[in-house]
């Protein structure tokens, strides 16, 4: 086991790598958190050793995106600073050459979300909840879900999503496509790993051949899309709808939202 800053790092029999943020119990993210994470899967690329990543969080829940509670709306996700370097950061994920399966136990949600459809993988529980909150909070979404979530559930489904904001649980998340195993929360690491075993299983060269092939139309568009999501997330941070849509959320009511 080795640590770098917030996040943990154990390699498993079999090829497999597990890789676990460590910042209980909702795992929030910030852009150091972001980069660190790009930097272990570019070691563990170099790594002819490993063949597959498990990413999964300690605590009640796999990322609740970004931590607006204890600091300013503007504070939490930078124009200036936050959301583009962030984004830059991600963009690292999604090119990884390893696969990765991501162990989603509790919530993913907003950019939470955007990190578990940065794996090739999801597994999860009749507990998991998913959710593309953005709306809800008056902000256009980010992390580059406005290509991943309709890729893996079709467009449709991912309009119903981002419009409604609404939160997916476990089973729904199963029947749309949005995980790909649905086990007990108390098996829900180990499916993981045996999901990760599988891949590792088949022949390592090929499945990095396989892997670079599936994501390289979908790298460009990733980086194409969250320069808009950059762009539309500086405009609406400016509005009555966004500051009201952060208010309701940190006192856990309904938002009123004006359209200003």
């Amino acid at each position: 086991m080795s640590e770098s800053g917030d996040i943990a790092v154990q390699t498993l029999p079999g090829h497999v790598a597990v890789v676990e943020v460590c910042r209980p119990p909702h795992n929030f993210f910030d852009v150091r958190l972001i980069q660190t994470l790009a930097d272990i899967y570019d070691k563990l690329g170099a790594d002819s050793d490993v063949r597959a990543v498990v990413l999964c969080s300690q605590g009640r829940n796999f990322c609740a995106g970004a931590d607006f509670s204890g600091a300013s709306a503007a504070e939490a996700i930078s124009a200036d600073e936050g959301a583009p370097a962030l984004y830059r950061e991600a963009l690292r994920l999604f090119a990884s050459p390893i696969p990765v399966v991501a162990a989603v136990q509790g919530s993913a949600v907003g950019g939470g979300l955007g990190l578990a459809l940065s794996a090739d993988f999801r597994v999860a529980s009749p507990d998991s909840r998913f959710a593309a909150n953005f709306s809800r909070i008056g902000l256009h979404q980010g992390f580059g879900i406005s290509v991943t979530l309709p890729a893996v559930v079709g467009r449709q489904k991912a309009l119903d999503l981002l419009y409604t904001g609404r939160r997916v649980g476990g089973q729904e998340a199963f029947d749309i496509g949005l995980a790909d195993r649905l086990v007990p929360n108390a098996e829900l690491r180990e499916a993981a790993v045996a999901l990760a075993g599988e891949v590792t299983a088949a022949a390592p060269l090929a499945v990095r051949s396989i892997r670079e092939t599936m994501w390289a139309d979908l790298v460009p568009v990733i980086r194409a899309a969250t320069e808009r999501e950059t762009a539309e997330q500086a405009r609406l941070r400016a509005t009555e709808d966004f500051a009201e849509g952060v208010r309701a959320s940190t006192e856990r009511r309904a938002p009123r939202f004006t359209g200003r």
